[in-house]
């Protein structure tokens, strides 16, 4: 694996920061953004966007280690990160980026509302590890799910043509 989820944190602070005139990222929302985008690249790839593993803690999904790094901040936004975020490759980064914004708008609370409803963190006893293939097959199906929805759509236009 050549990312960290802290590579995949600092990526998404700096993102975030960017993104409509500097959007807040708390420890707490990153940690369900960091979920976010591990779960959809395993729904995608079936490979891991980084290694640590993700818990499910009171409050939703968290990466230990991301949320030590940026503890200090407590409920602040944590400020933007001083070298250049890691480059993914092409198909990652569009996946990167289409997860950031579909999730982005989403306050702290809201995600963590969103990931209580979800079954790898609901059928996670607390503070241990959600296995990566849980991960993988939830945000598989996530996927397919959204692709027939796409593809309904795409009939209900052609249809409302006719």
């Amino acid at each position: 694996m050549k990312y960290t989820a802290l590579d995949i944190a600092n990526k998404l602070i700096t993102k975030a920061a960017d993104y409509n005139e500097g959007e807040l990222m708390t420890n707490m929302k990153l940690q369900k953004m960091l979920y976010y985008e591990q779960g959809y690249h395993l729904g995608a790839f079936g490979t891991p966007l980084f290694e640590e593993d993700i818990e499910a803690w009171m409050y939703g999904p968290v990466v230990p280690d991301v949320y030590r790094h940026f503890k200090e901040y407590g409920a602040a936004s944590i400020k933007t990160p001083p070298s250049d975020p890691v480059v993914l490759d092409s198909e990652e980064e569009s996946l990167f980026n289409n997860v950031f914004e579909a999730y982005i708008d989403f306050s702290a609370i809201g995600l963590m509302n969103k990931t209580h409803q979800e079954y790898p963190w609901k059928s996670t006893p607390q503070l241990q590890v959600i296995p990566k293939e849980k991960i993988k097959e939830y945000f598989n199906g996530q996927l397919k799910k959204e692709k027939q929805q796409s593809s309904f759509s795409i009939l209900k236009r052609i249809f409302a043509s006719l």
